[in-house]
């Protein structure tokens, strides 16, 4: 039976441990929170009532706030954090982790100030001490939706197609769909970009803009995705998969999404520190804009809506006049 440690308790991570263990395979599980409070709080009401209200965490996961406690006779540890605190959390989980670990990101989200992708965080991490197992899990998948159990599919990369497809059949359950890619950068990348796109989707709705503009938003945001992606070294048709467009029409349409809940606030005319002060989730695409637009950059590679973004997010422009200029950009073929 493979023992799974899930690092990170928010609505992902929790929904991974309720996900998991309806798995066709059993698993030894425990949930690392980093709260001790809150981590007395889901052991008593087997609830995670600060991000996942509502949804039953099974009686078989074992729930820890130490990190050793979490990670004692893991085999498989699965990292749910959000990117800026990855290599903090990889940095001190490493030792407790030995040569047979392998690391699963299912982070959606680029490092801040590195630029580099959460399984690039694990990779330096814990290359020193032994040449790590990696892949990442992403793809179109609202936490409280996969948690009930609704139908859901998502993408499992790794450059080890063997790991891939040892994966594939670890995590596989009833409503719950893995594809195997071993593009990684591209699954990565998609993940981070798309909640670029979900902030200005939900301007775009908070600006009382209907369909029309949301729908070439989607399209012409994911050209701009596709664009630096493929740059990089990615795969062309990664972006039109699950990790790519899945995820993208999801997060710019669905309700759950943090990232679009913050562009239509924005719309509205409230200030960024005032949204994200009342917000206990974490909005990746808030941090991702500088570093993929700095990427963009250095590849000379054009991303003109994830400029406007970042101009509204950190420069004080109105998005009414983010979306002016994006409108009246020279005219062009597709």
């Amino acid at each position: 039976m493979t023992r799974i440690a899930i690092l990170g308790a928010g609505s992902w991570g929790t929904a991974l441990a309720i996900v998991l263990s309806r798995t066709r395979k059993p698993h030894e599980m425990s949930l690392w929170v980093r709260d001790s409070e809150l981590a007395e709080s889901i052991r008593s009401h087997r609830e995670n009532k600060a991000y996942l209200p509502g949804l039953k965490l099974p009686e078989s996961v074992r729930v820890h706030s130490r990190l050793k406690d979490a990670l004692s006779g893991a085999q498989l540890v699965l990292g749910a954090m959000p990117s800026a605190h990855a290599r903090a959390v990889y940095g001190s989980a490493i030792a407790h982790a030995n040569a047979g670990t392998t690391f699963v990101s299912a982070t959606k989200g680029l490092e801040p100030g590195t630029h580099l992708r959460v399984s690039e965080v694990v990779a330096q991490v814990v290359s020193p001490k032994f040449a790590p197992r990696i892949a990442v899990i992403s793809g179109p998948s609202f936490a409280a939706e996969a948690a009930r159990g609704e139908p859901t599919a998502v993408v499992l990369a790794s450059r080890d197609a063997a790991l891939a497809t040892e994966l594939q059949e670890e995590f596989a359950g009833p409503n719950f769909r893995l594809y195997t890619n071993d593009d990684v950068l591209g699954v990565e990348l998609a993940g981070a970009m798309k909640n670029v796109m979900a902030i200005a989707a939900g301007a775009c709705q908070g600006l009382g803009l209907g369909s029309n503009a949301l729908a070439a938003l989607i399209t012409r945001g994911l050209a701009e995705m596709a664009r630096l992606a493929v740059a990089l070294g990615a795969r062309s048709e990664t972006l039109s998969g699950l990790a790519g467009l899945g995820d993208l029409v999801l997060t710019c349409t669905g309700s759950l999404s943090r990232n679009r809940f913050v562009g239509i606030e924005l719309g509205k005319g409230r200030a960024l520190g005032e949204i994200l002060a009342n917000m206990r989730m974490v909005a990746e695409g808030v941090h991702t804009t500088e570093p993929l637009l700095a990427l963009a950059r250095e590849h000379q590679i054009e991303m003109p809506i994830t400029e406007q973004v970042n101009a509204i997010l950190h420069a004080g422009k109105s998005p009414q006049n983010a979306i002016r200029e994006i409108m009246e950009r020279p005219l062009k073929r597709e």
